[in-house]
């Protein structure tokens, strides 16, 4: 994520700003600029940082999701790109699992920011009816809800934002990690095995070469999974222990880890932690490229690691990549390089 400023005075602004705690300003995410603009009632006399409030305005979600983004003004209030691709939302009635809607949907903007930054394509349920993105935030409160992906809905139980659930649950789960945005990081990746690798031969016999047979039967997995556990000595081989599951989830936790990956080297390059080329804006090209992402990754998440220590907090990134899966993420890589191209 980048270090942003405030277009006015210059004060350091969070990603979640809709106001500059320093002088005051209104302002607003803008997508398509990558950077924070002042809403101002005269336009900002043009300059290049501000937009006219009478024709800019934040997201009609800015109380409901204390969405900060910028949307042009309409006669109704607009939802910005990122909340119209919301399909399912809890009730107006219902404030517990409104609260978890707003976190859940703050942790989704970080998701298509980092989408934008990297050039995949998102493509909304409007335009591909059948496979387009949508997501179905819900409240396992008054229904039966299983965070997971098809045919490009995916659908987060809100209870994840609840920090003691979760974390009951990667307690019983054994898992390592377990954060919001994590979530959508792996969800996303089921997304994108369709738009990046299903429907080419070529690819799809890469694929089977590093993850497996992605048409194996699913729920026979998921019950051996649960049955048996992961097999001995799978951290040789996989990123997590759910991964070993199926090669579909092999892929969607692999895929999230690459975007822990950049996300984290593109926020510490911004605030001088990493080389500026590990930024987004630096696009890292060629046979070599992954290997300088793992290069400056390394060191970093060591170090990172360790800070966290210090403070008597768990490890930033408590995970061992083994060499298959550095491969397995080179293939990642090299699909999203690709994948990012004009046409």
């Amino acid at each position: 994520m980048r270090d942003f400023l405030c277009p006015t005075c210059g004060q350091h602004l969070a990603f979640e700003n809709s106001v500059c705690l320093s002088c005051g300003s209104d302002v607003g995410f803008s997508p398509e600029d990558m950077a924070f603009l002042v809403i101002s009632p005269d336009g900002g006399a043009g300059h290049r940082g501000a937009v006219n409030a009478e024709e800019y305005q934040l997201c009609a979600n800015l109380h409901l999701a204390a969405c900060n983004w910028l949307v042009p003004v309409a006669p109704v209030r607009k939802l910005c790109a990122s909340c119209s691709l919301t399909r399912t939302r809890p009730r107006d009635d219902d404030a517990a699992a409104l609260s978890a809607f707003a976190e859940a949907e703050q942790a989704k903007r970080r998701l298509l920011t980092e989408l934008c930054e990297l050039h995949l394509p998102v493509v909304g349920r409007d335009v591909d009816p059948s496979h387009g993105l949508a997501f179905d935030l819900l409240s396992s409160a008054h229904q039966k809800v299983s965070t997971g992906h098809s045919d490009g809905v995916i659908t987060l139980d809100l209870a994840e934002g609840d920090d003691v659930h979760r974390e009951r649950l990667r307690v019983e789960m054994a898992e390592p990690y377990r954060t919001l945005l994590g979530h959508f990081r792996h969800e996303i990746g089921h997304y994108y095995f369709f738009r990046l690798v299903d429907g080419s031969h070529e690819r799809l016999a890469e694929f089977r070469g590093l993850f497996g047979d992605p048409d194996a039967d699913y729920q026979a997995a998921v019950q051996r999974h649960y049955r048996e556990g992961a097999p001995a000595g799978w951290e040789q081989h996989h990123v997590s222990s759910y991964a070993t599951m199926h090669p579909a989830e092999d892929w969607a936790e692999t895929f999230a880890h690459y975007l822990h990956m950049r996300g984290t080297l593109d926020t510490a390059a911004a605030y001088g932690l990493a080389p500026a080329t590990a930024t987004y804006q630096r696009r890292i090209l060629g046979p070599s490229g992954f290997d300088t992402i793992i290069e400056m990754w390394l060191p970093l998440v060591w170090s990172l690691n360790m800070v966290n220590r210090a403070m008597g907090k768990p490890d930033l990134y408590p995970f061992v990549l083994a060499v298959p899966v550095l491969e397995k993420m080179r293939f990642i890589h090299t699909m999203v390089d690709e994948g990012s191209r004009p046409g």
